[in-house]
């Protein structure tokens, strides 16, 4: 019996002088991993913070990278006290990409989101293009953008397609150019014309007097004669000038007789008399 028990607390004594060295090991190791995960966590916020990423995508990726990192850390301690992790990285990674599959077009965007979140080519409030659809961005969220149209319309797209998408923003710039084109009979004195766009341009205190607006003749279509009009803004004056310089036009024509021709086409029938 005493023989029994000297074994056994030889073993005992064998195995704590073979183990209580990895285990120390490894618990230093945990304690310094951890503490440099969070400082690395800290890093991340802070360079998150100067880029004004927004809120909820930094708390997510401060939690998706501690988890990460602390994972990894713990599962490499384990294997340095000698207990197997093979089996158990295999099983991770399976389940893992079962999910992946699973979620394959969520994953997409949700990657989209962190791309816009990140590099932000819009921000709430602008005025954008893309996927077909135009409007003011509402929000941007993780999985998705929502929109406001003019007309109060909500517009949810997927941030998957609009990261690999082409997007037009109209409010990244201050300024914007007003292109506009009138047209004008033949009849009418082209000189005459094109004085009265530009007095009307004159008129307008919104109008920029450099870049200097551009008053050309574009085109000798067929009905008519096309003035091409060019004149820079504020972007918030966009819309207003555009409208209010239609009007304008229009009431400074009627008052100048300047015609303002419609689509026609002349139609000559020709009559051939037979000799009898």
């Amino acid at each position: 019996m005493l023989k029994l028990i000297d074994e056994h607390s030889q073993k005992i004594i064998e195995m704590l002088l073979t183990y209580t060295p990895k285990f120390l090991l490894a618990l230093l190791i945990l304690v310094i991993g951890f503490w440099l995960i969070n400082r690395v966590t800290r890093l991340l916020v802070k360079t998150l913070e100067k880029r004004a990423v927004d809120v909820t995508l930094k708390r997510f990726l401060e939690s998706l990278l501690g988890i990460l990192l602390k994972a990894i850390l713990v599962i490499s301690a384990a294997s340095m006290i000698g207990i197997e992790t093979t089996s158990f990285i295999a099983v991770l990674g399976a389940a893992g990409l079962a999910i992946g599959l699973a979620l394959q077009g969520s994953l997409a965007n949700f990657a989209g989101g962190v791309i816009l979140l990140l590099f932000r080519p819009y921000k709430v409030g602008d005025y954008i293009e893309t996927e077909g659809h135009s409007g003011t961005v509402n929000s941007i969220q993780i999985f998705n953008t929502v929109l406001k149209t003019a007309d109060n319309k909500t517009i949810i797209i997927p941030n998957g397609p609009i990261s690999n998408g082409s997007i037009v923003n109209y409010s990244t710039e201050p300024t914007r150019r007003v292109d506009m084109v009138f047209s004008a009979g033949y009849d009418d004195d082209v000189d005459v014309v094109m004085q009265s766009l530009s007095q009307l341009i004159d008129n307008d205190k919104r109008i920029f007097v450099a870049p200097a607006p551009q008053v050309l003749l574009g085109e000798l279509a067929d009905s008519a004669i096309n003035f091409k009009v060019r004149m820079w803004v504020n972007s918030a004056d966009y819309w207003g000038v555009f409208f209010d310089m239609q009007k304008a036009v229009k009431k400074s024509f009627d008052a100048q007789g300047i015609s303002i021709p419609f689509p026609q086409r002349d139609v000559h029938v020709y009559q051939q008399i037979e000799n009898a």
